[in-house]
């Protein structure tokens, strides 16, 4: 998000500076790179989102490779999602998007797909974009090469206010241990995770998730299959990533389990059970940045001048491009085209002007930070189940890691 940003702001002609503390921590770097609003089952405002975003994508893609000069490897592979029986696929919330499959046909779409799964959808619309390798290594050659400055190893420490309650910098220590002041009049808060240990208000905790990635032989699968707790993600060059666990009281506990891994290794054995003997690459772990219902914390925040970009949870990649012109928007109206704008955050051209300003007010609207404070104390996250307020880690996941 800050470098999807940034990219933006800067092809705004605007001067933008990122602030990170540890740029491998960004979800950016450890998500599988799904591009998947329908074969996640998105539904309500989400959704509509997801597929603003995903119509972006291209475009977003072509000026990031045209600024960069790198590939992004964005793939339209499709997605398939496998069900045990017709009637669990006829019932999933984005059915209507997709096409319907029976056995025959899943096979087909998926050969060597395991004997339990009897039915399917496949999203030809949804696909994937090599992040971990690739997206976020040209989003960072992009934003140097229009100006963006970094300030890598610079800690976030607090934000600065002025006596009218607006915002006026930020506080930070740099790699070297120097504390500094940052003077700015706009940034943008885009530390997923750890947003609210800047702003404690915010409704937002992490999710962690382990991952691992195996080499298959070139083209062994042609689609993502999205199963449920496992998805396997074929890379071009047979690469598979294969994710996610989902550990929401792991807090910011760092470090692979025996038990994520397992787990991982039985939605292998489950899918496609012929990738149990594809040699491992690599295991990992991040942490997702997550709120009550699931959905971003987008647009303006409880501080004049700080806007808020985060908790995209399982859906960062894919909300990066219709965040960046949401957020780009919104600081365009605020000020001038040389005001600053600091992005204190983890890391992770011209913008779309798609959206006019009442079509971007509506569609924030869904995502204020505030939203919950109005809510039933039972809401719905996209699973379906309920997660009332008072059972999430409090204070809502703020305490310093």
């Amino acid at each position: 998000m800050g470098l999807a940003i940034a990219h933006e702001l800067a092809s705004r002609g605007r001067a933008v500076t990122v602030l990170s503390r540890r740029r491998s921590e960004a979800a950016g770097f450890v998500a599988a790179g799904m591009l998947a609003p329908h074969a996640e089952g998105l539904t309500g405002p989400l959704l509509d989102l997801g597929q603003r975003s995903l119509e972006r994508i291209p475009a977003w893609v072509a000026r990031i490779e045209a600024d960069s000069g790198l590939a992004c490897g964005l793939r339209p592979t499709g997605i398939v999602v496998p069900f045990r029986s017709p009637a669990e696929r006829d019932a999933y919330p984005t059915a209507a998007f997709g096409q319907p499959l029976d056995r025959r046909g899943l096979e087909r779409e998926i050969p060597g797909i395991g004997a339990d799964w009897q039915a399917a959808l496949l999203f030809a619309q949804d696909g994937q974009i090599d992040n971990r390798r690739r997206l976020m290594r040209a989003l960072e050659r992009a934003c140097v090469g229009l100006g963006v400055a970094f300030q890598e190893g610079a800690e976030v420490l607090a934000l600065r206010r002025d006596g009218a309650g607006e915002l006026s910098g930020v506080e930070l220590r740099t790699a070297e241990g120097e504390q500094q002041r940052l003077a700015c009049r706009q940034a943008v808060l885009a530390c997923g995770a750890w947003s609210a240990q800047l702003l404690p208000e915010l409704p937002l905790f992490p999710v962690k998730g382990q991952m691992l990635s195996l080499q298959g032989p070139r083209q062994a699968l042609q689609r993502v299959v999205f199963g449920p707790g496992t998805y396997l993600v074929p890379r071009e060059d047979g690469l598979l990533v294969v994710g996610a666990t989902s550990e929401p009281q792991a807090g910011f506990r760092e470090g692979l389990t025996p038990d994520g891994q397992s787990t991982l290794q039985k939605g292998i054995a489950a899918l496609v059970p012929a990738a149990s003997g594809w040699p491992p690459m690599e295991r990992w772990w991040g942490f997702r940045p997550c709120t009550p219902d699931e959905g971003p914390l987008l647009g303006a925040s409880s501080v004049p001048g700080l806007w808020l970009a985060t908790g995209h949870h399982r859906n960062g990649v894919l909300l990066a491009a219709i965040t960046a012109e949401l957020l780009g928007g919104c600081l365009a109206e605020q000020g001038g085209p040389q005001a600053a704008a600091a992005i204190p955050g983890n890391t992770s051209g011209k913008g779309s002007e798609g959206l006019s300003p009442a079509e971007r007010a509506h569609v924030l609207e869904a995502f204020r930070w505030d939203r919950f404070q109005h809510a039933d104390p039972g809401h719905q996250a996209s699973d379906g189940q309920p997660q009332p307020a008072a059972q999430l880690p409090a204070p809502w996941g703020g305490a310093p890691a």
